[in-house]
């Protein structure tokens, strides 16, 4: 037992181990990701009480934040194959900042209405539909092609580990406080992200292959044309659409599910939320430690997350609810991790960035869209539609994707006998 504790340690951080750069990053985020979840939270409680219990008010809310990825993530992946990902990176955080400090002002001299909030949720998301492929992009910078699995699901567990204080801490401030110092304490947070971006060395960082700058529109067709004719690539891009828009909208769900469906406030909005961010972080550990992406792996995770919320849907007890939850948050990371990595280790470096940007446009390009549909689905049938429609649609995709896939005959790709070989 000790043993295989050992060996799951060294493998689930290797990353952190191995690279200085990484160790910098990955310490910053766990500072700044719990506050950018302590603001999300907020925003919907804030938005659902200031409209007076409104689900169609947080679905547009989730439509306002997501709305950039539909628009620009095409544009952001060529974007990114264009510039430097960590000064990149430096901006977009520094910008993330501003945006909390201002909806910390207006909240704490208490004249915040629903359209500021609406606003900053928009701005917040141009900025991350930059951020998110440059993310991605210095990762792959930070450790290289064999340990970016490692690092992706690592980046993963460290984003949802914020799901289990975050939100907690978030119901406590807000009941005793109110949502004005959620919004300040994550503008203090990003100094921390800021410090260990400011002290990598750029030195250090895994050469790529050079890229041309190509036109605007030209990139963008380049990125599209090498998903369209890269079948592997095009089908984990479908599913990751399908899943996303469908499943993936429990910034509306949940302030629904714990304040109608379970009749309950703030704090069960963050213990449901904790839930699903502690099987995340369990998922995304476990995915850091199994060597190399997968694509069964991926099929299972999809087909599981959509299990949980199809059972979730009838029911009533919180206890329940966050235990299907916790299984929701496993499954999620697990197929969310091997996705990102499978996509990232496929593409070229010259186009990297637009790959990732298809990625992000899949995953989150449709929010607006998906965040519209739950509160629509809420308003006609309550969460338990909700949830139904979420699940069936997981488990379907995951089935079609798996047979269009042929997992069983379709031979060993050479990226991944190479990271088996190098697992060994």
């Amino acid at each position: 037992m000790t043993k295989a504790l050992i060996r799951f340690n060294g493998r689930a951080f290797l990353s952190i181990k191995k690279h200085r750069n990484y160790r910098l990053f990955f310490l910053g985020q766990t500072v700044s990701l719990p506050g950018t979840w302590i603001q999300r939270f907020a925003q919907a409680w804030l938005v659902y009480s200031l409209t007076h219990h409104s689900a169609i008010a947080v679905g547009v809310l989730a439509f306002a934040q997501f709305l950039p990825f539909t628009v620009f993530s095409l544009l952001a992946g060529v974007i990114v194959d264009r510039l430097d990902p960590r000064r990149t990176v430096i901006t977009t955080q520094a910008a993330a900042m501003v945006l909390a400090s201002t909806i910390a002002a207006i909240t704490l001299a208490g004249v915040v209405q629903p359209w500021h909030v609406y606003v900053i949720a928009f701005l917040g998301g141009l900025i991350q539909v930059l951020d998110a492929p440059a993310r991605q992009q210095l990762t792959y910078r930070m450790v290289g092609r064999p340990e970016l699995q490692n690092a992706v699901a690592l980046n993963s567990s460290v984003f949802n580990a914020s799901r289990i204080y975050g939100p907690a801490i978030a119901g406590v401030l807000i009941a005793a406080f109110g949502a004005g110092i959620c919004f300040t304490i994550n503008a203090v947070s990003f100094l921390a992200v800021l410090a260990g971006l400011l002290m990598m060395r750029p030195q250090e960082f895994y050469p790529v292959e050079a890229s041309r700058r190509p036109t605007m529109m030209r990139g963008v067709r380049e990125g599209i044309s090498y998903a369209l004719h890269t079948r592997e690539v095009l089908l984990i891009l479908l599913l990751v659409l399908v899943v996303s828009t469908f499943c993936l909208n429990f910034n509306v769900l949940l302030p629904v599910l714990a304040k109608q469906t379970l009749d309950a406030g703030p704090r069960t909005f963050g213990a449901l939320s904790a839930a699903f961010g502690f099987g995340a972080l369990v998922g995304g550990l476990v995915a850091a430690a199994q060597g190399r992406a997968r694509r069964s792996l991926m099929l299972l995770g999809a087909a599981g997350f959509g299990s949980a919320e199809l059972l979730l849907a009838p029911v009533k007890s919180i206890w329940l609810a966050c235990a299907l939850l916790f299984l929701a948050g496993v499954s999620f990371t697990t197929w969310s991790s091997n996705a990102n990595s499978i996509v990232q280790l496929q593409a070229p470096d010259h186009l990297r960035g637009r790959v990732i940007g298809l990625y992000f446009f899949a995953f989150a390009g449709t929010g607006s869209l998906g965040g519209l549909i739950s509160g629509w689905l809420i308003h006609v049938g309550g969460t338990r539609l909700a949830f139904l429609v979420a699940g069936v649609a997981a488990i379907g995709g995951s089935g079609v994707i798996a047979r269009l896939l042929r997992l069983s005959r379709a031979p060993m790709r050479a990226d991944e006998v190479g990271a088996e070989r190098l697992a060994a």
